[in-house]
């Protein structure tokens, strides 16, 4: 038995496993990295305890540290969490030879299912159908290619050690493996300290379903599954329970092969087992393979619980409290269906790069669960992964939740940094995924229509150009006088690449006209706020230089001086940083010639690498960085002399 829980994570699942704990009557102990040091999560613990610095290595990573906390604290118990320390068997087993409880599975379930090419061969002896591939120990690149040649392309190379789309790579063609594999592994060896890899079959029109399950050590449940098929670079976007388009059949065979997996390992606690799927001639018993299991706390856990009734923190703790299953299969129905989407800091249309930036406005509808750790007025820090918030929805229906979540998801309010708020809605609002026809290649052939930017009307224009002026909330002074005439006043927005002087003439406190270039808007305001031509404005939020318009997810105006416009950018020529981070490598030197599309350097950022490559063919001019190091957002990191 405990009364004290230590969570060893940060941000929202931190304060997801709070909120159930101590609804429990559990006294709940943070830890936190100096970074975190004003985080929600510190504020809602009973106890906080800071375990190091910004960099999880020196700090959410430190097993040692962690344990500490809990001694020092007088806590019983650690759970873990999602990522971090989560699936880490070494960690399990010095949380119990320290004699506390770890709220999680076994070191020995964790160790079989942490590899995916031992879990595989498990799974197979087990009788659950997996993948065709390779998941041999021979890691010789050229092995590697002989093999991939044998099992027949497309290939996907992943971590064994891998998740979270980490570590992972398609490959379509022959002549991409040796970059891809060498990517791939450099990738897995920065995020999981193990650069093996295994290869794997690629189905072509893949649906990504997995089953949640939950053992007692002994016996376990499943509790039906979620379809995770919208991803983008591996990575999910949207998750629903249950499946569109399941069967009876096809439900009740990934129920049992969830179930034999988890109790083939005498598993403990939640875990998730995940499916690959084959999706092109509807959902059948015998389309679907085992891809990997995850032993602990899903991200997506939120649409499980909603659709069951239940709370799987709760299962967890009551588990680990000594309890045995809280119910039998037979107890466990699906009622209605729910959406999650994941809201983050990202700039799309540069290409989904995890972005930083002060959230200077944060607020969700209500009808929407919001499992989030930050706050209006926090940071999004470079060192964690940049989600803002989960977005949870649930109905009688598809139709009528997913109504529900494009509803909420334009009426959530964001500003300060950008985020996928827009190709969230647009993918709730998309034809195709209403009627079902989801696959983990729908995002990347509608992604030109995903992403489009949204038509900005004058309306828009002229609803930032009051903001930026100071008169979205009239006080009855702002009517500018001239002998015979109202005065205009002019401000200069950018949206985009577009650029404009806007000019605002105030007839009252309650009316106004705005001319945006030949458009002519006529601005009446009443109790219920400002109207643009009859149309009601959505609000706005006037940060320092910016205006955000909250209209189609919301609109970024920056607010210009005309008359100290500051240099943009490095000057051309320059490859610069897109986001903060660690230069990994840099594959070119001063006077090098280079083609359009040619490596120029990696940079990690958030737990991902990215590739930055030449825009153009010419020369290199100068190098600026080294491997190794930090860079700002925006940093020139090489300078091109077009050819």
């Amino acid at each position: 038995m405990f009364d004290t829980l230590l969570v060893a994570n940060r941000g929202e699942i931190a304060c997801r496993v709070m909120r159930t704990a101590r609804a429990m009557g559990l006294r709940c102990v943070a830890v936190y990295s100096e970074a975190d040091r004003d985080a929600l999560h510190v504020q809602m613990a009973d106890v906080a305890v800071c375990i190091g610095a910004a960099a999880p290595g020196d700090s959410y990573l430190r097993g040692d540290r962690i344990i500490q906390a809990a001694l020092d604290t007088g806590a019983g118990a650690i759970h873990p969490g999602y990522g971090f320390l989560s699936e880490n068997p070494d960690f399990v087993r010095d949380v119990e030879a320290a004699g506390l409880v770890f709220v999680g599975p076994t070191e020995d379930a964790i160790r079989k299912m942490g590899l995916k090419d031992a879990a595989k061969r498990l799974m197979a002896e087990a009788g659950v159908p997996v993948v065709p591939g390779y998941m041999g120990e021979d890691q010789d690149p050229d092995h590697l290619r002989a093999e991939a040649d044998q099992v027949g392309y497309p290939v996907l190379i992943k971590a064994v050690a891998g998740g979270g789309g980490k570590g992972m790579r398609l490959v379509e063609d022959p002549s991409e493996f040796p970059d891809a594999l060498e990517r791939a592994k450099a990738e897995a060896r920065g995020a999981f300290g193990n650069d093996a890899v295994l290869i794997e079959k690629f189905i072509q029109r893949p649906r990504h379903i997995e089953v949640q399950v939950f053992g007692d050590g002994t016996r376990a449940v499943h509790l039906f599954e979620r379809d995770c098929s919208l991803q983008r670079r591996h990575q999910k976007v949207i998750e629903e329970a249950p499946a569109p388009g399941m069967t009876p059949e096809m439900r009740a065979a990934m129920g049992d092969a969830a179930v034999r997996a988890a109790e083939a390992i005498g598993y403990r606690g939640v875990g998730t087992v995940e499916f690959i799927v084959d999706g092109a001639n509807g959902l059948r018993p015998d389309g679907f393979w085992f891809m990997e299991m995850n032993t602990r706390l899903q991200v997506e856990h939120p649409v499980t619980e909603e659709i069951c009734g239940v709370d799987l923190v709760e299962w967890q703790l009551r588990v680990a409290l000594g309890e045995s299953l809280p119910c039998k299969q037979e107890d466990l129905t699906i009622t209605g269906h729910a959406f999650e989407a994941r809201l983050y800091a990202e700039d799309v249309p540069a290409g989904f790069l995890p972005a930083t930036g002060h959230l200077a406005e944060l607020t969700f509808p209500t009808g929407v669960r919001a499992e989030t750790g930050v706050r209006a007025g926090d940071d999004i820090s470079p060192h964690y992964d940049p989600m803002i918030a989960k977005l949870v929805v649930h109905g009688p229906s598809r139709a009528v939740a997913l109504q529900k979540l494009a509803r909420g998801l334009r009426q959530t309010r964001v500003a300060g940094t950008v985020t996928n708020l827009a190709f969230l809605g647009a993918l709730a609002e998309h034809d195709g995924f209403a009627a079902g026809e989801v696959d983990t290649g729908l995002i990347g052939r509608e992604l030109e229509a995903l992403t489009a930017m949204p038509e900005v009307a004058p309306r828009h224009w002229a609803e930032a150009a009051l903001g930026a002026l100071g008169l979205s909330e009239a006080r009855g002074w702002e009517v500018g006088f001239a002998l015979w005439t109202h005065v205009p006043r002019g401000v200069v927005l950018r949206h985009g690449e577009v650029e404009q002087t806007v000019k605002v003439t105030v007839t009252s406190d309650t009316a106004a006209s705005v001319a945006v270039g030949d458009a002519q808007v006529d601005c009446t305001r009443s109790a219920a706020g400002w109207q643009f031509d009859g149309v009601p404005g959505g609000g706005v939020f006037v940060g320092a230089g910016a205006v955000t318009v909250f209209a189609d997810f919301g609109l970024r105006f920056d607010v210009i001086d005309p008359l100290a416009k500051a240099a943009e950018g490095a000057g051309d020529g320059a490859m610069l940083a897109p986001m903060p981070g660690r230069v990994v490598s840099v594959h070119v030197k001063v006077g090098q010639q280079v083609k359009a599309g040619d490596r120029l350097a990696v940079l990690e950022a958030m737990k991902m690498e990215h590739t930055l490559t030449a825009q153009a063919d010419g020369t290199v001019a100068e190098v600026l960085v080294s491997e190794g190091d930090q860079v700002a957002a925006g940093a020139a990191l090489v300078v091109m002399e077009e050819a």
